[in-house]
């Protein structure tokens, strides 16, 4: 199903649910000047920073799951690589630079229209508290508020990277859906 979309991002004209000649899915296609507007997954990146065997968690001071613990992660933005992104993410979280190592965990959260990537990562050094947390901890793994872990691609990122302590095993993949009623 499409996000809804009213009016064509290039001319301001109405746009239409439709399959364009040529492609086998349908599109918002402009009625004016036919521009074919594609909707893609967004990107999120994130990582596990660790920390003489602990891992640096964020207390989300934002919606959604506002009060949650999450690891540092967020929206890639344009002209940063995906490596880039997890770290401006943690820079921006935890205000802590990582030095990031591996990607190890991909997640297709199909039905937000997202993908998930997470690195390992080592902190640098210090940390503090950023503008969309609360509070930011380190943990044991015995310590982490797993009940209390915001979404569910960063609970099994965290459990992923505890099964394989920081290893380099390869990309695991995962992807969630909601269970249908």
């Amino acid at each position: 199903m499409l996000p809804p979309m009213k009016f064509c991002s290039r001319c301001g004209a109405k746009v239409e649910n439709r399959t364009p000649e040529a492609d086998n899915r349908e599109r918002w296609v402009c009625t004016s000047c036919d521009t074919i507007h594609y909707q893609n997954p967004l990107i999120v990146v994130g990582c596990v920073p660790e920390q003489d065997g602990r891992i640096l968690l964020c207390k989300r001071a934002i919606e959604p799951r506002y009060g949650y613990w999450t690891v540092p992660a967020g929206f890639m933005e344009l002209g940063e690589s995906l490596a880039e992104g997890a770290a401006r993410e943690t820079l921006e979280e935890a205000c802590a630079e990582v030095e990031i190592g591996h990607l190890f965990a991909s997640v297709d959260v199909v039905d937000a229209g997202q993908v998930h990537l997470f690195f390992t990562a080592k902190l640098k050094g210090g940390f503090g508290v950023g503008e969309e947390s609360l509070d930011t901890q380190l943990f044991a793994e015995h310590e982490i508020p797993w009940d209390d872990i915001a979404f569910r691609s960063g609970r099994w990122a965290l459990e992923v990277y505890f099964r394989d302590r920081g290893e380099n095993n390869g990309v695991h993949i995962h992807e969630l859906r909601r269970a249908k009623t």
